[in-house]
């Protein structure tokens, strides 16, 4: 995979619906432990890779938006050895 991902806002939210079982209209933009576990899981099965991410970038994921952030980071983020 090179550039972007096509990993959207959208994408987390439809992804926590199916998690809570609710309409993603109705997915709180606030993540618990759970439910940011839940998105790195989807998130590695759809990009077929595993994100390294650190415990300071985990503590820093408090939103839909904040995981966004991390996740696309590390998805384009290059590869080591």
């Amino acid at each position: 995979m090179s550039g972007q991902p096509d990993l959207g806002r959208a994408d987390l939210v439809s992804m926590l619906a199916e998690l809570t079982a609710s309409p993603a209209d109705q997915v709180p933009d606030r993540l618990g432990s759970m439910e940011l576990a839940w998105l790195v899981h989807m998130v590695e099965q759809r990009y077929d890779t595993r994100l390294d991410l650190s415990d300071d970038q985990l503590a820093g994921v408090r939103t839909v938006d904040d995981a966004l952030a991390v996740f696309r980071g590390s998805l384009t983020a290059p590869a080591d050895g």
